[in-house]
């Protein structure tokens, strides 16, 4: 049997107890022709009804241990189960076809969760996984089937599973569940998003814990780097219990820095920001002492919806983070749709290239009514707290000009109509195209600040899709020629007498923050969850040290190279 299996470590910690398999029943759906269809009608209202009872002890329980954010979760849920567009369907179909129920409602929710697990974006896929979580109850009480309850675990146990649903999750009594694994998932899935609320390590996508783990193995859960070992030796455990304790010590050393300005070891402050994808991403923010939102993603607004939002909609939204965040900086990313971001609704045509096409800032552009209405409802919530508007994808300097003429005659027709709006909002543009980075010097006359988006400015300077395993090994952050690009860019900014800040997953990323410090990167926004660590990690360098080893570094030919130099010179 294999010792050691590799997956991905979705919540940091270590857990080590017993293997408990949590195994759902599988439900047998069979095609039966009826007569009534009223008699199959009322079956799947009666089923609907209990899954809603059953939700809404979740929801509570949810509530109560979780916190409010992560009860919005079952919010969806329930409004799954009474979402006409679904329900109509399968009634429309069980009356139409004169078949079962449970067929019925089988049928039209594979249809639903094909069509988001085609969208290829990880938010619109949890959609999926939210679509059939419902309807598995459901269907289970239509088939007569009993419902695991995870809740019932009443001793010290590592989860196994193929997948874990989010009502699942809610359900793990954190005394008795110290970790779990699974053969799907990703760091973005809502189990592991929920695991890290919870604080339980976890190791996700796997693919093949339930095929090696029998229940009652001794397990250990490394969630720090994305390993599970079955039945390990006294030795093994004992050394695993030390890297516990040693995680544990950590992590209370870093809480004592939530309330802590970022400096570093020479007096430099910087900013250490956090990116959001929707109003109750905050409370993570403040909880580890992010000094600002560096990034929120408003494309969420316009996700898992039949509509666009309303100007009404998102004002609220907008308006919410920015008195949440109590005066931090706020920085919003205009619509950013396109590429691996589709809006059904919009029914936009089919790119061969959509990473290179109509996409962000040039749809924007081009769909103005819908950029407008975006606008409008940032510029009525700019009173709220200390909010930037950012533009994504800009290629050109007639690109933000235009962005930035459109947001004037928004904010001249609100202050006619007796609107309030901040004096002096900052615009800035998210620098992830390498002709930007280049041009940087020209931005830096007319923007009030840089984001960089390492994410896509490493894909396109790399010519190498993000999302394709197979060039996956040319995403490479420490590359000389990216970190050459971002030194343009930041030079640029700071000569404009501008700032510049860091978006994409690189800004969080041990190796890199020594050199993004040396390179006078102004803010790091990044995940919540790595505020502290590299707080901690900032207030040990000394920028004025490293940027004495830039022009070594920049002059290096491979990224390993760089990397290897950054851990043996500033990490060791």
């Amino acid at each position: 049997m294999k010792n050691v299996i590799n997956g991905i470590a979705a919540s940091s910690g270590i857990a080590i107890a017993k293997a408990f398999r949590l195994e759902h029943q599988a439900l047998t759906i069979e095609k039966r022709h009826v007569e009534n269809s009223d008699l199959e009608i009322e079956k799947l209202q009666k089923a609907l009804e209990t899954s809603k009872q059953e939700l809404g002890v979740i929801r509570q329980k949810a509530l109560e241990e979780l916190g409010a954010d992560k009860a919005e979760i079952f919010s969806a849920h329930l409004l799954v189960l009474s979402d006409p567009e679904l329900i109509d369907t399968v009634k429309g179909k069980i009356t139409g076809e004169k078949v079962n129920a449970e067929f019925a409602l089988d049928e039209v929710a594979k249809m639903f969760i094909a069509m988001f697990e085609n969208m290829d974006n990880d938010y619109m896929k949890e959609r999926a996984a939210d679509i059939r979580d419902v309807t598995q109850r459901v269907l289970a009480h239509l088939v007569g089937v009993p419902i695991s309850n995870p809740s019932l675990i009443s001793e010290e146990v590592i989860i196994i599973a193929e997948d874990l649903t989010p009502s699942d999750t809610a359900q793990l009594n954190r005394n008795y569940v110290k970790g779990f694994t699974t053969d799907i998932g990703g760091r973005t899935s809502h189990s592991a998003i929920m695991a890290r609320s919870m604080e339980i390590p976890a190791v996700v996508g796997t693919k093949e814990v339930t095929g090696t783990i029998q229940n009652g193995d001794m397990v250990i859960v490394d969630g720090l780097e994305g390993n599970v070992i079955v039945n390990p030796g006294a030795e093994v455990i004992a050394e695993y219990e030390l890297k516990k304790r040693g995680f544990d010590a950590q992590k209370a050393e870093w809480a004592k820095l939530k309330h802590e300005k970022t400096v570093s070891a020479d007096g430099q402050h910087v900013e250490l920001a956090a990116n959001i994808g929707t109003p109750d991403d905050v409370k993570g923010v403040l909880e580890n002492g992010g000094e600002g939102v560096g990034l929120y993603r408003t494309e969420f607004l316009y996700m898992g919806r039949t509509q666009l939002p309303t100007e009404e909609e998102q004002f609220e939204s907008y308006k919410t983070v920015l008195e949440k965040m109590e005066g931090k900086p706020v920085v919003v990313r205009t619509l950013d749709i396109g590429g691996d971001k589709e809006l059904p609704y919009l029914d936009l045509p089919k790119e061969m290239n959509p990473f290179l096409g109509f996409r962000a800032i040039r749809l924007c552009l081009e769909m103005t009514d819908m950029f407008r209405t975006q606008l409008r409802a940032l510029l009525r919530a700019s009173t709220y707290g200390n909010l930037k508007i950012m533009f994504p994808m800009v290629a050109t300097l007639e690109e933000f000009r235009q962005a930035k003429a459109l947001l004037q005659e928004e904010e001249a027709k609100l202050r006619t109509e007796g609107v309030e709006i901040s004096s002096g909002i900052e615009l800035g543009i998210m620098v992830e195209i390498p002709s930007t980075a280049v041009n940087a010097d020209i931005f830096a006359k007319e923007v009030d600040f840089f984001s960089i988006g390492t994410n896509d400015l490493i894909q396109y300077t790399m010519a190498a899709d993000r999302m394709n395993e197979r060039v996956s090994y040319l995403y490479q952050p420490y590359n000389p020629a990216i970190l050459r690009l971002v030194k343009m860019v930041i030079e640029a900014a700071h000569k404009e007498g501008k700032w510049a800040g860091m978006c994409g997953e690189m800004a969080g990323d041990t190796w890199a923050i020594p050199l993004l410090l040396g390179l006078g990167l102004d803010e790091f926004s990044m995940s919540a969850t790595s505020i502290l660590p590299a707080r901690s990690q900032i207030a040990k360098l000394s920028k004025k040290e490293i940027e004495g080893h830039l022009d070594v570094v920049l002059t290096m030919e491979t990224s390993d190279q760089v990397k290897n130099y950054v851990e043996t010179t500033f990490m060791s």
